[in-house]
């Protein structure tokens, strides 16, 4: 077992009072947030299974699954402790119980990986009027349609990973006026996306880089919060079409779990519907 178990362990415990789960908060402590043994008397376990879970050294307690993980009822116990919400939940059993993905994790090649079905560039092909791409489970952009690329600048791009174009390219302040708020997102959803593909050499790789080049990077993973990032509003700052606040939803590609396809959806006649398809006609006449 990792230290990733116990890093996010910590990580959620240290953002807990005594209060919010019942324990009286008066008398002199010395941290203010919750204590190993108190995680371990609320969840049900010893504290030495605990603290074993904390130091990443494995669960030497009988409440293991057959295959020497965290059981269910421990991990459900923690994450109502430690107030866990759905993704929290989800990416705490995976680093507990990390699967083994045998072609991913030796090093699959990347023209293998960066593939997507020609149905899957149909569909993004058929919608014209909303900016469209594929992202695998570490946000590299495989596929987009003709409105993606007017938009975001992929055909003509060296790089198409979002989270190495967010922190290493200085033009993505520009393009983000809430970059802030981005790179959160995007950081808790790279960690979230991490634990649920374990030994992923790329991804080990791509956070490295990124904690050796950004600041901001470090930072924000040192924090250890997971969130997926499957809808919301992004507000883009285009030279041509100006600013846009562009909703966007996510769709699982069938068959492809990994591959995800996002799409711009702005409201019908609305402001950010009318620029985009004047970046459209732009575009096109460009092209021509």
């Amino acid at each position: 077992m990792d230290g990733e178990l116990g890093d996010f362990l910590r990580s959620r415990r240290a953002q807990i009072r005594p209060e919010e789960v019942g324990l009286p908060s008066y008398g002199r402590r010395r941290v203010p947030r919750l204590r190993r043994e108190e995680v371990a008397q609320l969840a049900g376990v010893s504290v030495d299974y605990y603290v074993r879970l904390e130091q990443g050294r494995g669960p030497g307690d009988p409440s293991r699954t057959r295959s020497g993980g965290v059981s269910d009822a421990v991990l459900d116990a923690l994450a109502r402790v430690l107030r866990l919400d759905a993704a929290e939940h989800a990416y705490l059993r995976a680093v507990a119980r990390p699967r083994r993905h045998g072609v991913r994790a030796s090093g699959a090649s990347r023209d293998t990986e960066s593939r997507v079905r020609p149905g899957v560039q149909l569909i993004l092909d058929g919608m014209d009027r909303h900016p469209a791409y594929v992202l695998d489970h570490r946000m590299e952009v495989l596929a987009w349609n003709a409105l993606a690329d007017a938009l975001l600048g992929f055909g003509g791009a060296d790089d198409l990973s979002l989270p190495r174009r967010l922190f290493l390219d200085p033009a993505s302040r520009d393009l983000y006026p809430a970059w802030d708020e981005v790179s959160a997102q995007m950081v808790a959803h790279l960690r979230l996306q991490a634990g649920h593909h374990p030994g992923d050499r790329a991804t080990g790789a791509l956070v490295a880089e990124l904690s050796e080049g950004s600041a901001e990077f470090r930072r924000l993973w040192a924090d250890h919060l997971v969130k997926p990032c499957d809808h919301g509003v992004k507000l883009l700052r285009h030279p041509v079409a100006g600013l846009l606040s562009l909703p966007y939803e996510t769709l699982t590609v069938p068959g492809a779990p990994d591959r995800t396809i996002v799409a711009y959806v702005p409201e019908p006649s609305s402001d950010a519907q009318e620029r985009l398809a004047l970046l459209g006609s732009w575009a096109t006449t460009r092209v021509q």
